[in-house]
């Protein structure tokens, strides 16, 4: 039996598939990823220096944007920056994945005015609809039960709105309380993706910064305009960011003097570099400028990790993807 008799009626073996290009991921959730993996990786490299620096000079320029020295509460403030940074992008990548990007709000108004009293309808009267004096008794009667159906029906989706509204506002409420927060009250990690879905994303972003003591000062400028539009274009309140950093700083200076040999917190770009090692944000090219400048400081070496996500030595950046 020849060989082509032997394999007839068996299929032919069909070339391998071959792997479908993936989906680019939508520019402005690009963006946003980009900017949480520099705060994330700021806080993982922070909280595996803590201890590190806690016990050498200039610790206070990182301290007071926490407004404590105690190193738990500092740590169970970078847990749950990175932890609301982890949720954060699973619900990016997770929009990305459905190919939805993020759309840019105009900021809320802070009231609503009622519409003047001649734009108000009649209730009787339906857009399109004739004037009630020109409708029989049955058909305005019909009229107004249509329009009571509608009101009643918009009360209840606006009930169910406002009721939906406030149970997550309570819960961001409940969770985003900055004090007391300890490594044995943190929240689950449920929880904290329960908060983001429900929070705009520049409120997210702004959250994080403040469990991981970002403040301006310690920023690139570059990143630091990247972030402010991050928070600004989604709905995040930058001015209350900046003004519970500031009253940060007063309770830090409040309990500096309970630790008479704590230094003054550095000021100057200089001194919060030789601190820091570097500036949250920085490009590479620019670390490796200023490590290779004369006496210029190298970012400190990373104790043990104390938080749940290891780090990868200092922290990283790009520009813009």
């Amino acid at each position: 039996m020849s060989a082509a008799q032997s394999t007839a009626g068996l299929s032919t073996r069909s070339a391998p598939p071959k792997d479908r290009p993936g989906r680019p991921t939508p520019a402005r959730i690009a963006e946003i990823l980009a900017v949480v993996s520099v705060l994330a990786s700021y806080g993982r490299h922070l909280g595996q220096t803590l201890e590190q620096r806690a016990v050498a000079r200039g610790f206070a320029t990182i301290a007071r944007f926490f407004g404590t020295v105690t190193i738990d509460t500092i740590l169970a403030h970078l847990q749950r920056g990175l932890m609301r940074a982890i949720a954060l992008e699973r619900m990016l990548l997770l929009r990305a994945a459905r190919g939805r990007d993020l759309r840019i709000l105009a900021p809320r108004a802070a009231s609503r005015r009622e519409p003047p009293a001649e734009d108000v309808p009649d209730p009787g009267q339906t857009a399109g609809s004739a004037p009630p004096e020109t409708l029989t008794p049955a058909q305005a009667a019909a009229t107004q039960a249509a329009a009571a159906r509608e009101a009643a029906a918009a009360e209840a989706a606006a009930a169910r709105e406002a009721a939906a509204k406030g149970a997550g506002e309570r819960l961001v409420r409940r969770i985003a309380r900055n004090e007391p927060l300890t490594l044995d009250t943190m929240p689950r990690m449920e929880e904290i993706e329960a908060e983001v879905r429900s929070s705009p994303v520049g409120r997210t972003i702004a959250a994080i910064c403040r469990d991981l003591g970002i403040s301006p000062s310690l920023c690139d400028g570059m990143f630091w305009n990247r972030l402010f539009d991050a928070i600004r274009l989604y709905r995040g309140s930058l001015g209350s960011l900046v003004l519970d950093m500031k009253r940060r700083e007063q309770r830090f200076e409040k309990e500096a003097w309970k630790h008479p040999g704590l230094e003054w917190p550095e000021e100057s770009r200089e001194g919060i570099r030789r601190v820091l090692g570097f500036f949250i944000g920085e490009t590479s090219a620019d670390r490796a400028a200023a490590v290779a400048a004369p006496g210029a400081p190298t970012a400190m070496a990373a104790p043990a990790a104390r938080v749940a996500v290891a780090a990868n030595g200092p922290p990283g950046a790009t520009g813009p993807p």
